[in-house]
């Protein structure tokens, strides 16, 4: 079921400071910041050879990366991102085998106008998963 891993996201306290970090410190190569208020956060995507890594910043109180940050203030690994061949099967595999899915369990657009499915941690030992239909 699971493919190659998209991204790996980190969530930021401070966006402009993380992409300046790897962008002049290590020196990655960034996107521009993404708004995505449906998922309420602003990202960047550093761009790797063999994958992504994803800088959450929350978009506002009430955004699920600001509970988080509150856990964790100077940030951390918020989750990991599989690539899938189709994310309906996918979930319907992970329900019949006891998975939870976090929100309605239905597919949303992701940051990269792919749909997106999010797996509860408490069933993978404390790791957060997205899958993204590829």
């Amino acid at each position: 079921m699971l493919g190659r891993v998209n991204h790996i996201a980190i969530a930021v306290p401070d966006l402009a400071a993380a992409t300046a970090s790897y962008r002049d410190t290590l020196g990655a190569r960034v996107s521009q910041p993404q708004v995505l208020p449906e998922h309420g956060v602003t990202v960047v995507f550093v761009e790797l050879p063999n994958t992504k890594v994803e800088l959450l910043e929350p978009l506002g109180e009430y955004s699920p990366i600001a509970a988080f940050l509150e856990k964790n203030p100077s940030g951390g690994m918020h989750h990991i991102c599989y690539e899938v061949s189709d994310i309906i099967a996918a979930r319907e595999q992970l329900v019949k085998s006891g998975a939870r899915m976090l929100g309605s369990g239905e597919p949303q657009t992701g940051a990269h106008g792919k749909p997106v499915l999010f797996l509860h941690p408490k069933d993978f030992f404390g790791t957060l998963i997205e899958l993204e239909q590829i």
